[in-house]
Order: structure tokens, then sequence, then C-alpha cells
């Protein structure tokens, strides 16, 4: 005797014949609306609503977290600024060595304020709160045509910047 399967169709599509289902809800899904994670495909919805789980930033955060970052960067950018102008040749040195220290310190003080709070929107928030938290020390030496000054607010920010946003997003580069 043979059975006859009667066939399935994409829950978005209905014109697309599947016979691939979520592995959460069981909708049928096509090819097109299957989403591949580590434990099978599943459809956008069920990935969207299990990603909302991982989001747990509140409004005040993104103000708490915009207000520490700025004004920290702008300390560091002050204090780049102050090691140019003391430590002459070795101020290269001294500014490769502390733009790490900076961004990490940085990135643990906005880990800390937010209680660890999760959100791409915080992150990059928080982020761009440090680059306009050097702005102003960049302006000035813009004004005062400090090309040695500008050169060591590019390390401080291209060193320091990558390591703020790695760091409170818990990116792991290297395992």
């Amino acid at each position: 005797m043979t059975e006859s399967i009667s066939p399935i169709y994409c829950a978005n599509h209905p014109n697309v014949e599947t016979s691939l289902r979520c592995n959460r809800c069981e909708k049928p899904i096509c090819v097109k609306c299957a989403v591949r994670t580590p434990t099978g495909y599943r459809c956008r919805e069920c990935v969207r609503s299990q990603q909302k789980t991982f989001v747990t930033a509140e409004w005040i955060d993104y103000v708490v977290g915009f207000l520490v970052g700025g004004l920290l960067s702008t300390i560091a950018s002050l204090l780049v600024v102050l090691l140019s102008g003391i430590a002459g040749f070795f101020a290269w040195f001294l500014i490769a060595a502390a733009a790490p220290s900076a961004g990490m310190l940085i990135s643990e003080a906005l880990r800390f304020v937010t209680r660890k709070h999760r959100a791409k929107s915080l992150y990059i928030t928080m982020t761009v709160a440090v680059i306009l938290g050097a702005l102003p020390v960049v302006v000035f030496q813009l004004i005062t045509l400090n090309i040695f000054g500008l050169i060591f607010q590019a390390i401080y920010l291209v060193v320091s910047i990558p390591i703020v946003y790695y760091r409170i997003s818990g990116i792991q580069l290297m395992r």
C-alpha cells in the first residue's frame, strides 16, 4: 500500500512547496524564510523572539552610558595632550601603551554604570559618546595647529575605540 503525502507549503509563501520546518514552532518554511542557527533551521519570528531575550538595556542606560562615555573620553583625550606635552619623544611610546589601557578602563566603567545591560544600539551609543567626547580636544588641537597633538589624538582614538566597542559588547576576537 502506498501512502499519498500531500505537499506542504511555506507559511509565508503559500505558492512555494517545502519539506522544511522550523525546529522550534514546527511551522513550514521555505529556504528564503529559513534562518540557520547552531541548532538547526528556524523561522524569522522564532529567531526574533529569541533575540529579544538578550536585549536588556533600559532607557536610562543610554543616557548614563552616553554621558559617562563622553566624559571619560574627554578626560582621556586631555591626558593624551598632557602626555604629549610632557614626555616629548617618549610620548609616542606612552600614548601607544596608554591608549589600550584607556579603552579598557572606559569600557569597564561603561559596563559598570549600565549594569552590564545589553543591546546593540546601546553599544553603538556608548562608542559614539567616546568619539564625541574626544572631539572638543581634537578641535582645540586643530585651532592651535598642533600637528603632533592631532596625531596623538588619532592614535588614542584608533586604538581605544575598537577596544571600547569589543569589550562592552562582549565580542571575543581570540579565545
